[in-house]
C-alpha cells in the first residue's frame, strides 16, 4: 500500500468539500443530475465591438460579473491544435498579393487567405489556398511542422503541469482539446479538394492522419503523468445545414481508426482507472444524422446544436437520455427581441432542467444583431431557470 492520497484529483475524484459552487455546479452537469442548478456560461460572442461603441461595457468590464456566469469548474489542456493543425513553429504570416481593398495573406497554418485590408475580425473570410497539394508538399511545408519531439512544443510545460495539478486537486473538470480530424485534414488540404482526395489520394489522408495520432497520442500521454484526464474534446466541424461533410464511410475510414486507437491509449494510462473518460464531439450544422456515428465510440458529449440547420436540444435530449447538451439557444431570436426571447426559453429550459446534463449558451457566437438590452434580457430570463 502507497502513501498516495487517493483523493487528490489525479488518483481518484477529489472530494466535494474541495471544489468550489462552479466546480460542483459543473460535476452535476456530467453527472447528468435532473433539476441540478444549471452551469452558465456563454460559447462567445461577435458583438463585443457593438457593445462597447454603445457604451455598455469596456474592455476592463468582467463579463462573469455583470452576466451573472459561473468562474471556471474545468481546467483546459491544449497544444493539439482547435481549428487548424497544431503546427510548431507554424509559417510565416506575410503578404502575397494586394488588391486594392482586399489582400491576400499566408496566415500562420499556411493558407492564402483574402481578408479586407486592415481587418481580420467579424466576418467569415476566403480561404484561396491550402498547404497539402501532394506526399511532396505535405512533406516539405507541413509533416515536419508536426513533430511530436519538437524541443519548443513543449517548452513551459512544467509550470503548465503544476497548474493543471492544482487544478485537479480542486476537483476541477480535465478537458484534453483537440483539433478533430476533419477539421484538421480540412486545414490541411481544404474542404473541396479533401472531397477528391479520399478517392483519389487516400494514402495521403491517411499518412496525415498518422502523423494527427503521433502528435496527440504523444502530447496526452505527457500530460497523463501528471493528471487523469475526465474528458476528451474534438473540434471537428463535421456537418453543415443538411448532415455530414463527408460519408459514414469516410468518417469511418479516415478517421474513427485513429480516434478509437487515442481514446484506447488514453483510457489505458489514466492514473485514477476509475475515472470515466467523457467524449465531447463539437461541430456546427445538422449534426443528429452523426450522433449514432460517434456513438460508435462512445461520444458522450455534444455541441452546440446549430437552430438554423435543425437541431433542437428538447428534441435530442428526449431521444438521446444519456448524452450531455450544450448549447442550443438560436442566436437569431436573441435579437428578435424579449417576447421571441421568453418563448425560446421557457419551450427549453423546464425541459432540460428536468433532465440534467444540459448547459445552454448560444449556438455560437453572440452576433452583432444582438442588442445589448436583449442579451440582458436572455441573462436575468435565465438565471430564474438556471439557478
Amino acid at each position: 500500500m502507497t502513501d498516495r492520497n487517493h483523493s487528490d484529483g489525479i488518483h481518484g475524484m477529489a472530494p466535494r468539500e474541495n471544489m468550489d459552487a462552479a466546480t460542483g455546479k459543473l460535476r452535476d452537469f456530467y453527472a447528468l443530475k435532473p433539476n441540478a442548478p444549471i452551469y452558465q456560461k456563454e460559447f462567445g460572442y461577435y458583438s463585443m465591438d457593438r457593445w462597447k461603441k454603445e457604451g455598455h461595457l469596456t474592455d476592463k468590464t468582467d463579463l462573469n460579473q455583470l452576466f451573472h456566469f459561473d468562474a471556471a469548474g474545468q481546467h483546459g489542456l491544449y497544444d493539439l491544435g482547435w481549428c487548424e493543425a497544431a503546427f510548431s513553429p507554424v509559417f510565416e504570416e506575410k503578404l502575397i498579393e494586394d488588391r486594392g481593398e482586399h489582400e491576400v495573406m499566408q496566415d500562420w497554418a499556411g493558407r492564402h487567405v483574402l481578408y479586407f485590408k486592415g481587418r481580420r475580425n467579424g466576418f467569415m473570410p476566403e480561404y484561396l489556398d491550402h498547404p497539402v497539394k501532394d506526399m511532396q508538399s505535405w512533406e516539405e511545408n507541413c509533416r515536419w511542422r508536426l513533430n511530436p519531439e519538437s524541443a519548443e512544443r513543449f517548452q513551459g510545460m512544467e509550470e503548465r503541469m503544476q497548474k493543471a495539478r492544482t487544478a485537479a486537486g480542486a476537483g476541477k473538470v480535465m478537458v484534453q482539446h483537440v483539433v478533430g480530424g476533419y477539421m484538421y485534414l480540412r486545414s490541411l488540404i481544404g474542404p473541396v479538394d479533401l472531397m477528391y482526395k479520399v478517392y483519389d489520394d487516400p494514402a495521403l489522408v491517411h499518412a496525415c492522419m498518422e502523423t494527427w495520432f503521433n502528435l496527440a497520442d504523444t502530447v496526452t500521454a505527457i500530460h497523463q503523468k501528471h493528471v487523469t484526464l475526465d474528458e476528451f474534446f474534438i473540434g471537428e466541424d463535421i456537418c453543415y445545414n443538411h448532415g455530414p461533410l463527408i460519408s459514414p464511410d469516410m468518417i469511418r475510414e479516415f478517421l474513427f481508426p485513429y480516434y478509437q486507437q487515442l481514446l484506447s491509449n488514453i483510457k489505458a494510462r489514466q492514473l485514477d482507472r476509475t475515472r470515466h473518460l467523457f467524449f465531447q464531439l463539437d461541430t456546427d450544422g445538422f449534426s443528429d444524422p452523426v450522433i449514432p456515428l460517434y456513438k460508435e465510440l462512445g461520444m458522450d458529449y455534444l455541441s452546440p446544436f446549430e437552430v438554423a440547420s435543425g437541431c433542437d436540444v428538447v428534441r435530442t435530449g428526449r431521444e438521446y437520455p444519456e448524452l450531455l447538451l450544450s448549447g442550443g439557444i438560436d442566436k437569431r431570436i436573441l435579437a428578435e427581441g424579449k417576447d421571441a426571447i421568453d418563448r425560446e426559453l421557457d419551450r427549453i429550459m423546464p425541459v432540460m432542467r428536468k433532465r440534467g446534463g444540459y448547459i445552454p449558451t448560444c449556438d455560437h457566437g453572440v452576433p452583432e444583431e444582438v442588442s445589448f438590452e436583449n442579451y440582458m434580457h436572455f441573462r436575468t430570463r435565465m438565471r430564474e431557470y438556471a439557478d
